[in-house]
């Protein structure tokens, strides 16, 4: 069998092998971390192309270098694939990331020492929605709304309450850990109220919202922040859409704001992935996710796990493994051994420490690429019941077993993109 990376073996083959160990990896794996997908083939290739040998410092038609000619098509085919598939008057596609991403809509909005408005970090928000311990928090007056405690759902009478009470210049909707619908039109009722930018953070939903699986913010917000990996299924990379009015704001912020020449080889990799996320199938995939999560949800509650909120609507379920006995980075921990990969993850109102908490977090956009049905994930929760009652007993051996089950039933079901 030929090396899947013969000129990476080649030159670097201690670089090559762990790639290798890698692909097994994600392949024998069953992969449950919601912002973890699979890439296809296409976007992989994209992404390791000679684009990565430009520099593009500028915006397609008024760039800083020349030899842009092909660079400023494959931009704007982004641009133009993301405007048609979210509805937005505008697109950037240069943000490298989330984080950069939530940075510029504070540099287009507001100036150090504002306040600013968003989800609790641990009630499932992010650390760029005004935390204390990001730089957002830390140059900017951080004020934070939660979820109620016997609902597990965003309170928005707190919400009303802080925006009329702090005016925050911004409020950041969406997070991490929210397994729920979430209400961009009552958002966009107290940002107007409160007179501040409405900034919706649909990271973790951005594919199911193309898909149609969950509501669009685009008619309640001024700007939309999303990655392009998790559900959308594309490159590490991220964008910011709006209205109109905001375009030049936002995209003076990106550059010359806060960062420099684009990464084009990321570009044409996001164009692939909105090119895919048009497509019919990618409208099944996407529904296919959120009736995964909820048949997932609705076989665990069945085997006693105490779920936020009661289930899910979407992607991701967030457990409370407190009625367990079993923290929830010794659980995560066990169940890597087993094979099923999450994260250990707070919980609302966690008596615990963050770095320890109570709770794992675990989605179903990665099985789902891998074409798992929902007729597979009573065995999905049978499994997870194994390793938290094998993390809690200390059991390796029921461990070793699980993961030599999974990796059967992943064999079965090759993913998108390894060559393994």
């Amino acid at each position: 069998m030929t090396a899947p990376h013969p000129a990476l073996a080649a030159t670097d083959p201690e670089l090559a092998a762990l790639v290798g160990a890698e692909e097994r990896l994600q392949a024998e794996t069953l992969r449950l971390i919601p912002s973890e997908n699979y890439v296809s083939r296409a976007v992989l290739e994209a992404s390791g192309t000679v684009l990565q040998n430009k520099y593009s410092e500028g915006y397609p038609g008024r760039r800083y270098y020349e030899g842009q000619q092909n660079i400023d098509r494959i931009e704007t085919l982004a641009v133009e694939r993301a405007k048609a598939l979210f509805g937005v008057d505008h697109a950037n596609v240069q943000p490298y990331s989330g984080s950069p991403a939530n940075l510029a809509v504070y540099l287009a909005f507001a100036r150090p020492g504002d306040t600013v408005m968003g989800m609790a970090l641990p009630m499932g928000g992010h650390l760029t929605h005004g935390w204390g311990v990001s730089a957002t928090g830390t140059w900017f007056h951080g004020v934070q709304y939660g979820v109620r405690q016997d609902t597990g759902l965003i309170d928005f009478d707190q919400v009303r309450e802080l925006a009329l009470k702090e005016r925050p210049k911004v409020i950041f909707c969406g997070g991490t850990a929210l397994p729920r619908t979430i209400d961009f039109a009552a958002f966009g009722e107290i940002a107007r109220e409160a007179g501040a930018v409405l900034v919706a953070d649909v990271a973790h939903i951005a594919g199911l919202i193309a898909g149609g699986a969950h509501p669009s913010p685009v008619p309640h917000v001024d700007v939309v922040s999303t990655t392009t990996h998790k559900t959308l299924r594309g490159p590490r990379g991220a964008m910011l859409m709006s209205r109109e009015e905001h375009a030049k704001a936002l995209d003076k912020a990106v550059f010359p704001g806060l960062q420099g020449g684009p990464h084009n080889q990321t570009t044409a990799a996001v164009a692939v992935a909105l090119h895919e996320a048009a497509q019919p199938s990618f409208r099944h995939y996407a529904h296919a996710v959120v009736a995964n999560a909820k048949a997932l949800a609705e076989a665990l509650l069945a085997r006693g796990f105490d779920l936020v909120s009661g289930g899910t609507d979407n992607h991701l379920i967030l457990m409370d493994l407190t009625p367990k006995e079993v923290p929830g980075k010794i659980a995560a921990k066990a169940l890597d051994r087993a094979g099923i990969v999450v994260n250990y993850n707070t919980v609302p109102y966690d008596p615990r420490k963050p770095f320890d908490p109570s709770g794992i977090r675990i989605g179903t956009p990665s099985l789902t690429s891998r074409g798992l049905g929902t007729e597979h994930m009573a065995q999905v929760a049978a499994w997870i019941d194994r390793g938290v009652a094998a993390a809690g007993a200390g059991d390796e051996d029921a461990l070793l077993t699980v993961r030599a089950e999974v990796a059967e039933l992943m064999a079965a079901f090759p993913a998108p993109g390894l060559p393994v």
